[in-house]
């Protein structure tokens, strides 16, 4: 009623509010298909650069496989099927989503970077390729196979638990509950009447949730390793007697102990030669031997040493050989770190000849010198040779008998990079890592090396590498850093370590570090 008595001049005003309110819900959809296409090009960098990652992760355990392959031959080969598998997953939805825009574009698809997501509001080329009179052509039911197929197969590979919640929920392809509709079935819940780009923006999704599900399997399965190569049941017995030859009449006496010998620790059990040793023969982390030497001949020392963890006996079977010989005929040479000489470090040495004086025994070697008592210092920084005789000889009721014995001489191993003191794939946040110091260490390397570092590469994603000189980031580095989101990667490699009681010595390449952020 109140309408009719307005006046021409007010019913024009009116008409021209709505059509300014219709244009400007047009400008508004036009913006919605532009953020959907923007999205869907971020989640493909986000996944090209995770694929580098991962790229990186496989080539580290292929290494890892060559060097010690009953560790690390199995993983390596999953890790290769998973990444195929990923990668056939990610080329599924990459075809699919071509063939939309083939259809979209009438046979002519625009270059990926200059696509006009504007024009993609229609929702009939999908609802043509999936759906027909309400019910799903076989299209979709083939993408709903491949999602599951892939899925099932991330499950039987994946290690724990939070990753296997990670999988069903990226991948679900259960029925959905849709408002006031109840149960509505996954592929219409999710692209029956949505425009294309909503179709391409889910599509790059699943190809980017693969890239990350498949960085989450295989970074598991390193981490994973490295908690089990500091397991107890990873250290090998080890025997070491006073000497290895004895005169008749003598006790064998030395040490029974664990390769890594703790005080603290609590031995079960201990059998040798058929007789458990009672508590005062275990203190300080050995087993203290005393024993009738035996006649003249090869000797063995077997036994057992059980031990506790996580509630299970672990046994472990140990064997020595010992000689029990006539009055000395030949030189005994024991290295004290191990049975290799190493360059550029100091390797300590006790030379003996039992029965003996020190001071009528002379010993001959390249680098080394006597610092007294019968132990020697061996330094080959500078030999070339890959063994080294040491030539010694005693002088026994005036008589001089001499004897050798060769070592293998081998270069330091190499390093491993940290960052805060953690290698290999470490998570942490920004602010941490801006304060870390970069390092380089020898781990399970018998003796007392300290190493420098004088530069190192800092990585991150979308931009070039940055040389930052010293042990820290630089202002450049943060600033790259203060870029890196919550879950991306950052690396520190080509990490330029030294000797600092040899700086002149080559140290081989330092292994890299992988950090993600999680702030």
């Amino acid at each position: 009623m109140a309408a009719a008595n307005l006046s021409p001049r007010q019913k024009m005003i009116n008409l021209m509010y709505l059509v300014f309110i219709a244009m400007l819900a047009l400008q508004m959809s036009k913006k919605v298909l532009t953020a959907f296409g923007k999205s869907s090009e971020e989640m493909i960098a986000a996944s090209n650069m995770k694929n580098k990652s991962n790229d990186y992760l496989i080539k580290t355990l292929a290494q890892s496989a060559k060097d010690q392959p009953a560790k690390y031959q199995e993983k390596y080969k999953i890790a290769q099927d998973i990444d195929a598998k990923t990668s056939a997953f990610s080329k599924y939805m990459e075809a699919l989503k071509d063939t939309i825009l083939y259809k979209e574009f009438k046979g002519k698809i625009p270059p990926k970077d200059s696509i006009d997501y504007e024009l993609l509001s229609g929702s009939s080329v999908v609802d043509n390729m999936f759906f027909k009179e309400g019910k799903e052509l076989p299209k979709v039911k083939e993408l709903k196979q491949t999602i599951n197929d892939y899925k099932n197969y991330l499950l039987s590979v994946a290690g724990s638990n939070d990753i296997k919640k990670n999988i069903e929920l990226r991948f679900d392809t259960n029925d959905e509950k849709v408002g006031k509709k109840g149960i509505e079935p996954w592929s219409m819940a999710n692209f029956e009447g949505f425009p294309s780009v909503s179709t391409i923006f889910k599509l790059d999704s699943y190809a980017n949730k693969a890239t990350e599900t498949e960085n989450e399997i295989i970074s598991g399965m390193l981490r994973g390793q490295m908690a089990s190569d500091v397991s107890v049941t990873n250290y090998e017995a080890v025997v070491v007697l006073d000497k290895t030859a004895f005169f008749p009449g003598e006790k064998v006496t030395g040490k029974v102990a664990l390769g890594r010998v703790d005080s603290t620790m609590k031995f079960k059990q201990v059998i040798i030669n058929g007789r458990t040793l009672k508590e005062n023969e275990l203190t300080d982390g050995y087993v203290h031997l005393g024993m009738p030497s035996g006649n003249i001949g090869e000797k063995k020392v077997k036994g057992k040493i059980i031990f506790e963890e996580k509630g299970k006996d672990v046994p472990l079977d140990f064997t020595i050989n010992y000689a029990v010989i006539p009055r000395p005929n030949s030189a005994v040479i024991s290295a004290d770190k191990m049975n290799v000489v190493y360059r550029g470090v100091d390797n300590p040495l006790s030379i003996s000849f039992p029965g003996v004086p020190n001071n009528k025994v002379s010993v001959n070697a390249p680098g080394l010198k006597s610092v007294g008592n019968g132990k020697y210092i061996m330094n080959i920084t500078s030999y070339k040779g890959k063994e080294v005789t040491i030539n010694v000889s005693g002088k026994i009721n005036g008589k001089t008998v001499p004897d050798k014995k060769t070592f293998r001489v081998k270069n330091i191993p190499a390093p491993q990079g940290t960052v805060r003191g953690e290698s290999g794939v470490i998570k942490m946040p920004k602010r941490n890592l801006e304060v870390s110091t970069v390092g380089a260490t020898l781990p399970d390397f018998d003796f007392d090396v300290k190493l420098g570092v004088r530069s190192f590469d800092f990585k991150v994603p979308g931009q070039p590498t940055l040389r930052v000189s010293g042990t820290r980031l630089n202002s450049q580095a943060k600033q790259l850093l203060r870029r890196v989101k919550r879950g991306q990667n950052v690396q520190v490699y080509n990490i330029k370590a030294y000797l600092k009681s040899n700086s002149k010595y080559p140290i081989k390449k330092v292994s890299p570090v992988i950090i993600e952020i999680i702030n």
